[in-house]
């Protein structure tokens, strides 16, 4: 474990490779599993003020699952969460052309629609943070789905940590990265 600011981060974000495959998994994530993506309280308001302006590029059975459980749901452990369509599918999940599995916010972002790309727990994935009152835990999270972007990673050579750059500047800021980066480079 390493110690960046407040965050403690498992060294797995930096030993293991990971990079997105979607001509393998095709999406998984976004349709597999039990529970939605996690949210932030921070994050309901938002889901608030896009949502009327991604609605029309939502499947109608995600969009009647959010008109019938709403934006977010609760879970019985008082986590906040996106919607499922039948247990199953996030809500906001639309295909493409080729049946692969993509987040319709990201899409409206990629769009120009709106300018917030999606949900940091799924920007962030495979990492997973976790919020406690005085740290965050950063941890990375395989899931067998994700086999072919682990096999894409380690060919191409890219850390974890590499991968969810993005999400993590997001997170937690350019310096906290830049830290990061440097406690990599010293376990070289």
């Amino acid at each position: 474990m390493i110690q960046i600011g407040k965050a403690i981060v498992s060294e797995e974000i930096i030993d293991n490779e990971f990079v997105c495959n979607l001509s393998k998994c095709k999406g998984a994530c976004c349709v597999d599993g039990d529970a939605g993506a996690p949210l932030n309280k921070d994050e309901l308001q938002i889901l608030e003020d896009i949502y009327p302006k991604i609605k029309h590029l939502l499947q109608p059975k995600g969009i009647a699952s959010i008109e019938k459980q709403g934006l977010y749901t609760i879970n019985d452990k008082g986590d906040i969460e996106t919607p499922l369509i039948d247990q199953k599918d996030c809500a906001y999940v639309i295909f493409d052309d080729k049946n692969t599995a993509k987040c319709g916010i990201e899409e409206a972002y990629n769009m120009g629609i709106i300018n917030w790309k999606k949900p940091i727990s799924c920007h962030l994935y495979p990492v997973r943070a976790l919020e406690f009152s005085t740290f965050t835990t950063v941890n990375y999270h395989h899931w067998d789905i994700c086999d072919p972007a682990c096999s894409l990673g380690k060919e191409l050579q890219v850390p974890v940590y590499k991968f969810v750059k993005e999400a993590l500047v997001r997170k937690f800021g350019e310096k906290w990265y830049a830290e990061l980066e440097k406690a990599a480079n010293l376990k070289k």
